[in-house]
């Protein structure tokens, strides 16, 4: 939902949702570690989803020209 929101903001309009039960092999929570990935490659990603929404929708928009 934090994508979605982010996405909402940046374009000021509201998504159409259709919320569904969730499907089997969905995980409700993840607790993903990727501080071996770091350790290995020396880097940490920085922006937040806001901020690479807002990007990737900038981009977006001046690519299309809309």
């Amino acid at each position: 939902m934090d994508f979605i929101n982010a996405l909402e903001k940046c374009l000021g309009k509201k998504a159409n949702k259709n919320l569904v039960a969730m499907h089997p092999g969905d995980l409700p929570l993840t607790l993903a570690d990727t501080s071996l990935l770091e350790q290995l490659t020396k880097y940490k990603p920085s922006t937040s989803i806001e901020d690479g929404v807002s990007s990737f929708v900038r981009w977006y928009k001046d690519y299309y020209k809309i």
